[in-house]
């Protein structure tokens, strides 16, 4: 009986994960761009042949109350070797730690679960430069910022979720 349950909630995730990925192209009112050959106008999402350094947050950079998940959605697509770069202040007296949190799963990722993530950025590495992280293979990362026992993935929305793509496929 609850195999039964688990294997809906999980085809469930399959699809709404599929799904998310294939809406991450939001330009396909201008045609399709997935390489497959149904497309040959000189319109391209993304003109840049090697991998991107991208800012997480962009100007707002890595914080406390911006919605993370809205600005990967608006920012995407990202693909295989970008970097993502996070910057934020190191703790002082008046500035809060933050920290990058690499979860395993979505279900920890949606309940904030730090005991089933791996910290890999520490409070002390976002200042100057920021933060890397290259997006190595064809997966989906979940980040948050696990500093106050998760508070700040829960309630500060400082978590988001990318699928890097082969950068061919809009090509």
């Amino acid at each position: 009986m609850g195999s039964h349950y688990f294997a809906q909630a999980l085809a469930m995730v399959l699809v709404a994960s599929m799904l998310a990925v294939g809406l991450a192209n939001k330009d396909w009112q201008h045609g399709n761009y997935t390489g497959w050959g149904f497309n040959h106008d000189p319109y391209h999402l993304n003109e840049t042949k090697g991998p991107n350094k991208i800012t997480v947050g962009g100007s707002e950079n890595w914080h406390y109350g911006f919605d993370y998940k809205q600005w990967a959605w608006k920012n995407g697509p990202f693909y295989i070797n970008d970097t993502l770069v996070f910057k934020y202040d190191p703790p002082n007296d008046t500035t809060r730690p933050h920290s990058v949190y690499l979860f395993q799963n979505p279900w920890s990722f949606m309940k904030c679960d730090l005991s089933q993530a791996k910290m890999v950025g520490k409070p002390t590495q976002g200042g100057g430069k920021g933060f890397e992280f290259v997006l190595k293979s064809w997966q989906p990362y979940y980040f948050a910022c696990g500093e106050h026992d998760g508070l700040h993935c829960k309630d500060g929305l400082m978590r988001f979720a990318v699928f890097p793509m082969f950068r061919g496929w809009h090509y």
